[in-house]
């Protein structure tokens, strides 16, 4: 599907039957949308392409993330979801997060996969802006070669070019969601008791982006909140281990 979302063109995939899901991708497009197929006899899955990401037209506009709160619960309007689930990975669990706290009540159940945003000191992970670029699967996955399938050379990747030139075109977009706080509102953890949904914490106890210790922290702070930690994976969770995405579809089933 195709929008204009307050003069965005906003590109978003949808498959599947059942009660809608708004799926919110991460700080970048390259593992993709694949892990949505393992649900789709079960929900309707909207995957949206944050503006400046993906397929979505850019909007240099952006200055924070409050601009993209914005954004979707315009999206969420135009496509005339009535609460939708609510899902995000890293950043998009972030993004999720403080659409929850802010408009709880538009949204079902709540998840939350390996969510960015609260930065807690003694819990960070590896900044990936600092990763040099061929080294970037190992800190994504857990199993290495399960990233390096999204990467120049890898099985699912597209061709060099079009990789390299999709990465700079989200760095810049990503450049702008850090304008105003960075990764993160310094009053996010104030904020997360506001979250009337039933939540779901999943998290890779070998994620070096998001360090699964942050959970409990997350849990501490959201009422109704659950944590689910998965062994054995990394950052690309839902990649390295279908359970979890089984885990996440029997949860929204409630």
């Amino acid at each position: 599907m195709r929008l204009e979302i307050d003069g965005v063109d906003t590109v978003i995939r949808v498959i599947g039957e059942g009660p809608a899901v708004l799926a919110l991708h991460g700080a970048a497009t390259i593992e993709g949308h694949e892990w949505a197929r393992a649900l789709a006899s079960r929900f309707r899955i909207y995957l949206p392409f944050h503006p400046g990401f993906g397929e979505s037209g850019p909007a240099p506009h952006i200055c924070g993330m409050q601009d993209l709160i914005v954004h979707n619960l315009r999206l969420i309007a135009a496509l005339g979801l009535d609460r939708p689930h609510l899902v995000g990975h890293s950043m998009g669990g972030w993004m999720a997060a403080e659409l929850a706290a802010v408009a709880g009540e538009r949204f079902a159940r709540l998840v939350l996969n390996a969510p960015a945003g609260l930065n807690p000191p003694d819990h960070r992970g590896v900044d990936l802006t600092k990763v040099a670029p061929q080294d970037l699967p190992q800190y994504l996955a857990h199993r290495t070669e399960v990233a390096a399938r999204y990467f120049p050379g890898g099985s699912l990747a597209p061709p060099p070019e079009q990789f390299i030139a999709a990465r700079e075109r989200e760095s810049q977009a990503l450049s702008n969601i850090r304008k105003s706080h960075g990764v993160g509102h310094p009053n996010l953890r104030r904020w997360l008791s506001r979250i009337p949904n039933e939540t779901l914490i999943l998290w890779g106890d070998r994620d070096r982006v998001a360090l699964a210790s942050q959970a409990e922290l997350w849990a501490r702070e959201i009422p109704k909140a659950r944590v689910h930690i998965v062994p054995g994976v990394g950052h690309f969770a839902m990649q390295e281990d279908p359970s979890c995405i089984t885990t996440i579809g029997d949860f929204l089933d409630g």
